[in-house]
């Protein structure tokens, strides 16, 4: 079984762009629904996995849009919750290169980055990635899908476009949301991180890997 990764800091650490309320939404109801579905469909059908990325990859390849929808979207937040820091970061000097290269500044790949964010019709996903070169770009995905479909591209950060993710702080001011995400909250040394593996230095960040049933019900004793 998989389970709901614990939040990497306090539900109230990246106020005020995201408060304490939103966070707990957020995580324990609409990732920890998306997390239990998976377990659900993946049971029904008798079928076990050695990962998530696994998952989402057969059910994608399979056509399985319902589990494709579920599985996804519980890696889509585990990753954007360890995307994002309380303590404001800069990009390391490899990282600060790469976004010179392709953008010509953080101002601009901020500025790329909220507006295709804003543009983006409905609900879905707006990410920074790398192609195994180390090229950086912005892409933007609907609903559940994300870059693991992708075999060129690699994730270094992302941010939620669903409106959950924002509208109790924002109200329907994505673009505001994006904004003060991007000025206090991306993880620049997780990505930094992401984009030496997508060069072959190292791992990317996976899912945690699933448990055995009764080791997960004895954790949640505890």
């Amino acid at each position: 079984m998989f389970t709901l990764p614990k939040l990497p800091y306090g539900y109230d650490a990246l106020e005020p762009v995201i408060s304490r309320r939103t966070m707990e939404f957020h995580h324990d109801k609409h990732h920890g629904a998306y997390v239990k579905k998976t377990n659900e469909l993946l049971e029904k059908a008798g079928t076990s996995a050695r990962s998530l990325e696994e998952v989402i990859h057969d059910a994608a390849t399979g056509g399985d849009k319902t589990l494709f929808n579920n599985a996804a979207q519980a890696w889509n937040h585990a990753f954007f919750w360890a995307a994002m820091t309380p303590t404001a970061e800069q990009p390391n000097a490899a990282l600060a290169k790469a976004i010179e290269k392709a953008f010509g500044s953080l101002d601009k790949l901020k500025e790329t980055f909220v507006k295709d964010g804003a543009e983006h019709f409905g609900s879905g996903w707006a990410w920074l990635v790398a192609d195994r070169s180390g090229a950086l770009s912005v892409r933007t995905t609907h609903d559940a899908d994300d870059t693991l479909t992708k075999t060129d591209i690699v994730p270094l950060l992302v941010c939620d476009l669903w409106e959950h993710a924002y509208y109790l702080d924002h109200q329907n001011d994505r673009k505001g949301f994006l904004e003060a995400w991007f000025e206090r909250l991306p993880h620049w040394d997780f990505a930094a991180y992401q984009l030496a593996a997508a060069k072959g230095q190292g791992e990317l960040w996976r899912y945690p890997a699933p448990v055995a049933a009764t080791e997960q019900r004895r954790a949640g004793a505890r």
